[in-house]
């Protein structure tokens, strides 16, 4: 007797819970209101010019490196390689770079945080 009058205060609680979750679906909050700043006249003189310009990063055929003119040589690519090679290894190795950064000696500075660079604590 007592469990049953558990279990319907129980079904009683949950559906009062459920109909106070209930609201009308009207949509109002999904609205969106757009005021375009542009003329129409305005966007398609912009998209004229995009168009001209025969680059559409949105394309297939689309190639970034087509125009790309590198300012180092590839020895010096190669140098700085090398040079980094066992900083990558360690932060790519198991503990993140923990112990590689534990055995550097640490940088003494008297700059502090919210502190412009140009402005270091004399």
């Amino acid at each position: 007797m007592k469990t049953s009058r558990i279990a319907l205060a129980t079904a009683v609680l949950a559906t009062a819970a459920f109909g106070a979750m209930a609201d009308e679906a009207d949509g109002s909050q999904y609205a969106v209101q757009f005021n375009g700043a542009k003329t129409r006249a305005e966007v398609q003189a912009e998209l004229a010019q995009f168009k001209q310009g025969g680059v559409n990063p949105w394309s297939i055929q689309y190639n970034p490196l087509n125009s790309f003119r590198g300012a180092k040589t590839r020895a010096q690519v190669q140098g700085e390689y090398i040079a980094s090679r066992d900083a990558v290894a360690a932060f790519t190795s198991e503990d993140s770079g923990s112990a590689y950064l534990a055995a550097r000696k640490p940088v003494a500075t008297t700059q502090f945080a919210g502190q412009p660079a140009g402005n270091a604590a004399e």
